[in-house]
């Protein structure tokens, strides 16, 4: 019996990387997936590989029609909404100098407003399901400060204010909201060449790890857990 039985969920940036692995480990536990992102040819070959399980739908998380279609297109493939995923984001490394305005803003639509967007549709769904969990991925840029990362890192912090807001604001309606702020992870995000052999496991973090904690926070098993950071470092953010 997989923790997740029943339940229907929608994952954003699914194509590759941690939203992939989240999505095939919910299909392990039991549960009926939409993947969404905007890499429409990876997206669907990850849908197809799963099986009839899982379906494929664009959505870029910037757009707020984008979002009504994923969520009407989730509850009419598998008739309700139980748990959102807001996986997506992106990420610039460079001098607050050479960031420009557009490249600042583009962040923040999507790591940030991308997922207030998302909770916002979501909601009543996961309210007309009879209450659910919504998960937002964050980072340790969430938790300090980085150099050459101003924009990622202040569009981290804000998640985490979005997050415990909207935490008290739901909670009414048997809607629980949760961050999980992973450190270095294996995906194509992470900073080439960076040593993990320094943080207390002496690793980098993987795909794998990071959905097994969106399953734990996904799942019945963490119903008393809201409005909370869930760090998953390697103890990189211990010092």
């Amino acid at each position: 019996m997989g923790r997740l039985d029943g339940k229907v969920a929608l994952v954003t940036g699914a194509a590759r990387g941690q939203g992939e692995a989240i999505a095939q480990r919910f299909v392990a536990e039991g549960a009926s997936v939409v993947l969404s992102d905007i890499l429409d040819e990876l997206g669907e070959k990850v849908s197809a590989d799963i099986g009839p399980s899982a379906r494929y739908i664009r959505l870029d998380v910037r757009e707020e029609s984008d979002w009504a279609a994923a969520v009407s297109f989730a509850t009419g493939e598998f008739g309700r909404l139980n748990v959102l995923i807001n996986n997506a984001g992106i990420h610039v490394k460079k001098p607050m100098g050479q960031t420009s305005l557009d490249e600042f803003l583009d962040i923040v639509r999507t790591n940030q407003v991308g997922v207030w967007l998302g909770m916002r549709a979501a909601a009543p769904a996961l309210e007309a399901a009879g209450g659910g969990s919504i998960v937002n991925t964050g980072s340790l840029a969430g938790l300090k400060g980085m150099a050459t990362r101003t924009a990622y890192s202040s569009s981290k912090w804000a998640l985490r204010g979005l997050t415990r807001s909207a935490a008290l604001e739901l909670g009414k309606s048997g809607i629980r909201v949760n961050a999980v702020l992973p450190g270095g992870i294996d995906t194509a995000m992470a900073t080439p060449g960076a040593d993990h052999s320094r943080l207390p496991v002496g690793r980098v973090g993987t795909v794998e790890e990071i959905a097994e904690l969106m399953v734990y926070l996904a799942s019945d098993q963490s119903g008393y857990c809201t409005g909370a950071d869930f760090v998953i470092d390697g103890g990189g953010g211990a010092a």
